[in-house]
């Protein structure tokens, strides 16, 4: 397999301390500026169809260099990735302090420091980022003991369709989104890591149970996968970048094929070799990234579209997906439910495809519904 695992030491340490100036001008070292005040947002559709109504956000931080990855600690704090500087910065209340810069990632195009996930036991910080060679997967432990780590490696890069999402699994397992780095056939080619949502152990071995012992591979077909998320029952679905018709939310199984480069967005199964998704959206307006399931309402962030889309989850089937927040803050990145019920929101104008307002990019929190 082109796969490999490692467990290898990355040669350079953590740099916690005189981290390097983001975009936004900041200092090295100093927090980056928040606030907790309410900004404007746009009216939002009615609650009778069950989709909650977002209402006003509070505004946790600005000034982010393309904020991607996001996160949260047992207490409550949150940690925030971003793309191009390799930062990791943490959100505790109203402040936002650098937490460490991930050694060797090489930001370019899409790539970077994207996805972060905590571990079930709370001792690591994954992150999935953009390397010289490849994009790969490291851990960091949360109380600062220790080399990072390289748990896994050898995801085909280029200058778009890295992937990038991950994170835990009820089952404890470790769940990735992988692009197909430009290349299509790499979706289709079960050797290959690229296209594909993996499943690996804590330490990025194949986790026991894979549709293929000894594959990493969960599903396959996939074009980029940047939305990763569990509903109350268990069930996984994932948010899918199309080329150039159709977006995706697919309800994930083992084994199964989503289609690419075969199909985009709805198609011929050719008779149930391919799965189909449970909803398509023109890439106009869509462009989907992060995901997040609360209330059994999926939340997608949506980066073309420029807005929250809210998909009702009822049984085996879904409602009518609903639009939020359209236009309102620019392109969104990524969303996920706080400890505390709270929706978080980050922007990404800041990437260069998106057109940049003062005071971005920015973390939104929208509180819980009573």
């Amino acid at each position: 397999m082109v796969v490999s695992t490692a467990r290898g030491r990355i040669v350079a340490l953590l740099t916690l301390g005189a981290i390097a100036a983001c975009d936004s001008g900041n200092n090295a070292g100093e927090p980056v500026p928040a606030s907790p005040r309410a900004v404007a947002s746009s009216t939002a559709p009615s609650a009778a169809d069950g989709t909650p109504d977002l209402g006003a956000a509070e505004q946790v931080a600005q000034g982010l260099d393309v904020p991607w990855g996001l996160a949260f600690l047992p207490g409550g704090d949150a940690l925030v990735a971003e793309r191009d500087s390799g930062r990791i910065l943490r959100v505790s209340g109203t402040q936002v302090v650098p937490f460490l810069t991930v050694p060797g990632v090489a930001a370019q195009g899409e790539g970077g420091l994207l996805g972060l996930a905590v571990s079930p036991d709370d001792a690591f910080v994954y992150a999935y980022y953009t390397a010289e060679q490849d994009n790969r997967i490291a851990r960091f432990r949360l109380d600062g003991g220790g080399d990072p780590e390289i748990v896994f490696e050898g995801i085909a890069k280029a200058g778009n369709h890295n992937g990038g999402r991950i994170a835990f699994g009820p089952d404890g397992m470790l769940y990735v989104g992988t692009g197909d780095a430009a290349q299509t056939d790499r979706s289709q080619d079960p050797s290959s890591p690229n296209g594909k949502i993996l499943r690996l152990t804590p330490t990025g071995d194949p986790a026991p149970g894979n549709p293929a012992a000894g594959s990493p591979v969960y599903s396959l077909g996939h074009r980029n996968v940047q939305g990763l998320a569990w509903d109350a029952e268990g069930r996984l679905f994932a948010a899918e970048f199309g080329q150039n018709e159709l977006d995706k939310l697919n309800l994930i199984e083992a084994g199964h094929n989503y289609g690419w480069p075969e199909i985009e967005g709805k198609g011929d199964t050719n008779g149930g070799k391919y799965t189909n998704p449970l909803v398509a959206w023109p890439t106009d307006d869509a462009s989907p990234s992060g995901i997040a399931i609360a209330g059994g309402t999926v939340y997608i962030a949506a980066l073309r579209g420029e807005r929250l889309w809210t998909v009702p989850l009822t049984g085996d089937t879904v409602g009518e997906p609903k639009a939020q927040l359209t236009g309102a803050y620019g392109r969104l990145r990524t969303v996920e439910v706080a400890p505390d019920g709270a929706l978080w929101l980050t922007t990404s104008n800041t990437d260069g495809r998106g057109d940049t307002r003062d005071g971005d990019d920015r973390i939104l929190r929208f509180p819980a519904a009573d």
